[in-house]
């Protein structure tokens, strides 16, 4: 059964919205892509960071280990991401949601 962390980031990812929590000690504000397990069976989501603390520049992708985020929130506001990939995404090894092709591919 998947944590209570994860079901507020899968439904910030249906729902388009942003999510703001701590992660390292740090304050991030988040729009979340990509939602599912890594290769040691650990929940996990590739977000995009636009705004928060970061210890480099911002804003950037992001792999979050759920179990380490706290203090997570949904909130409203415009939806930010990335650029083109270079390369592909190593966050993810097991895919639950991505908005790219189980949300906008519906509309």
């Amino acid at each position: 059964m998947p944590s209570a962390t994860y079901a507020l980031f899968r439904s910030a990812i249906l729902a388009e919205r942003q999510v703001v929590c701590s992660y390292s000690g740090r304050v991030r504000e988040l729009c979340p892509h990509i939602i599912g397990v890594n290769k040691n069976g650990e929940e996990v989501v590739l977000a995009w960071q636009f705004g928060g603390q970061s210890s480099g520049p911002l804003p950037q992708w992001r792999c979050l280990r759920l179990a380490n985020v706290g203090n997570a929130r949904v909130r409203d506001g415009s939806w930010y991401e990335g650029g083109s990939h270079c390369r592909k995404q190593t966050c993810v090894s097991r895919i639950d949601l991505d908005i790219n092709i189980h949300v906008r591919k519906r509309r």
